[in-house]
């Protein structure tokens, strides 16, 4: 036996079938899984192509990670210190109070650009090469996690500042973060397919965002009063936005319930997100071609 027939001996095989593969739903987990799994080298050359272009082609480099939510919450600080609005009673600090939020939710905001971000900008390679593509999903998520680890410097010199306590319950807040994280890859998941087709859905979610900002507690408490109460448990990303807040400066998590329904319902829709995926871009691919 030749060493080349031993090489092609040692090759997986791939079996490409026009079934869905949602007539199988063990073996499309089983690839699904096998896809992630062989992904992550790929995965990470995008994540360092990418973030290298992003910050080699800007005037002001990695700043831009730490300008957004500080301008943000300036204007609040300064709104609220006149008293042209009025925030009422918070916690910590108000500064302190405005700048977790603001920070927190640009972590959101990221996490859910990023997927139809990223798959955009690879059209032409996905169209043309033949790779697992959550490959490119994996990659959104580094990227968005590189830019976390350095908002976290915003909030330490928050938290040395205004000489917030540090205890090892705050160090929970690093999880419900992530939890944040994951909820906006999901949402940006599931309008990646539309998004890759039409241009609009890009357009549309600026102006979604921008309302949806106001209706979360990002600079505000939680309102305790109804109507508006009734706003932050429907936003899916009020409870966990909050809950990362008040784990970070209190070390409590002062609703619970709506924090671990949310947290669960989000696994539940990232794993529908990723069969919409999966099963969807071959097909777009194929548009795109024609």
């Amino acid at each position: 036996m030749t060493n080349e027939t031993k090489e092609n001996k040692t090759l997986p095989t791939v079996i490409y079938s026009p079934a869905s593969g949602l007539r199988s739903p063990k073996v499309m987990a089983q690839q699904m899984w096998r896809d992630l799994i062989d992904s992550r080298e790929l995965a990470w050359r995008l994540t360092i192509r990418d973030i290298s272009a992003q910050y080699r082609q800007s005037l002001m480099g990695i700043l831009w990670a730490f300008f957004p939510p500080i301008a943000t919450a300036l204007i609040f600080i300064v709104l609220n210190n006149r008293k042209i609005i009025n925030i009422g009673e918070t916690d910590i600090p108000y500064p302190a109070f405005a700048m977790f939020g603001t920070v927190l939710w640009q972590i959101f905001i990221e996490s859910l650009n990023s997927p139809l971000k990223v798959v955009t900008k690879s059209k032409k390679m996905i169209s043309k090469i033949n790779f697992p593509r959550e490959a490119l999903i994996l990659s959104a998520f580094e990227q968005t996690l590189f830019s976390l680890f350095i908002k976290l410097l915003i909030l330490i010199a928050v938290f040395i500042f205004f000489q917030i306590p540090i205890t090892w319950y705050t160090l929970l807040c690093l999880p419900a973060i992530l939890i944040l994280m994951l909820l906006g890859l999901t949402f940006g998941l599931l309008l990646t397919p539309a998004g890759i087709l039409y241009t609009d859905i890009t357009q549309g979610l600026t102006i979604i965002t921008g309302l949806w900002f106001f209706i979360t507690p990002v600079v505000y408490p939680p309102p305790t009063s109804f109507p508006f109460s009734l706003l932050t448990i429907i936003n899916p990303v009020g409870p966990i936005l909050t809950g990362a807040r008040d784990l970070a400066c209190k070390g409590v998590l002062n609703n619970p319930i709506p924090f671990f329904i949310i947290t669960f319902l989000m696994f539940v829709f990232l794993i529908i997100a990723w069969i919409i995926y999966k099963l969807t871009l071959p097909i777009l691919i194929e548009r795109m071609n024609t």
